[in-house]
C-alpha cells in the first residue's frame, strides 16, 4: 500500500485510510445530484453506488493500486472528502493519478488544492513517478482550476470510461 498517505497531515487536514465508518457521511456525496453532473455513469441507487465505491477502494488497497484517503478536517474531525494517488490505465498507458472528490459543503474552501498539492509533493518526494496526472471531465471547471493551481497543464483530451476528459499532467522537476 505504498501510495497511501495514512497519517499524513496538511495545515487543516489529516489523511486516513478509507473506512466504512464514514459510509453514511459519504453516501451524501452520491445522493447529491450536483456531484455527478460532470460524469456519466450507470445509474444506480446512491446506496449501491456508495457500496461499489468502497469496494473499489478496498480492492485498490489490497492490489497495491493506490487509493483514495479519507480527508478529515482537523478542527472538527469531520469527513471533508477523499484524495489520493491512484494507479490508472489511460489510453492503455499505466499512470499515477491525483484524484480528489469532496462533499459539496466543503467546495470552494481550498481543501481540494490543499490535499492534491500534498499528494503531488508526497509522490515526487517518495519517487513514485516522474509525472502525475489528473483525469478531469472537460466540463468540470472547478476541478480543472485545482489542477492548474497544482502546476498541471492539459496534455490531451481523450475518452475515459465513456467520459470526455482532459488529462492534466505535471512532471517532477529536477
Amino acid at each position: 500500500m505504498k501510495y497511501l498517505l495514512e497519517g499524513q497531515e496538511t495545515e487543516r487536514l489529516i489523511f486516513r485510510n478509507v473506512s466504512e465508518v464514514y459510509f453514511s457521511v459519504w453516501l451524501r456525496f452520491f445522493e447529491d445530484p450536483d456531484t455527478s453532473i460532470h460524469w456519466i455513469e450507470k445509474k444506480e441507487t446512491p446506496t449501491i453506488s456508495c457500496e461499489k465505491w468502497y469496494q473499489k477502494q478496498f480492492w485498490r488497497y489490497e492490489s497495491n493500486k493506490g487509493g483514495m484517503n479519507a480527508l478529515i478536517e482537523k478542527s472538527t474531525d469531520r469527513l471533508v472528502g477523499h484524495c489520493g494517488l491512484l494507479v490508472q490505465s489511460v489510453d492503455n498507458i499505466i499512470e499515477l493519478e491525483i484524484g480528489y472528490s469532496l462533499l459539496p459543503e466543503f467546495w470552494n474552501k481550498g481543501y481540494a488544492f490543499e490535499s492534491a498539492s500534498y499528494c503531488k509533493n508526497f509522490a515526487f518526494k517518495n519517487l513514485f513517478s516522474d509525472s502525475l496526472i489528473s483525469i478531469i471531465s472537460t466540463t468540470n471547471l472547478p476541478s480543472q482550476k485545482v489542477a492548474l493551481k497544482n502546476g498541471m497543464i492539459v496534455e490531451k483530451e481523450t475518452i475515459y470510461h465513456e467520459n470526455k476528459v482532459f488529462i492534466y499532467r505535471i512532471f517532477k522537476s529536477s
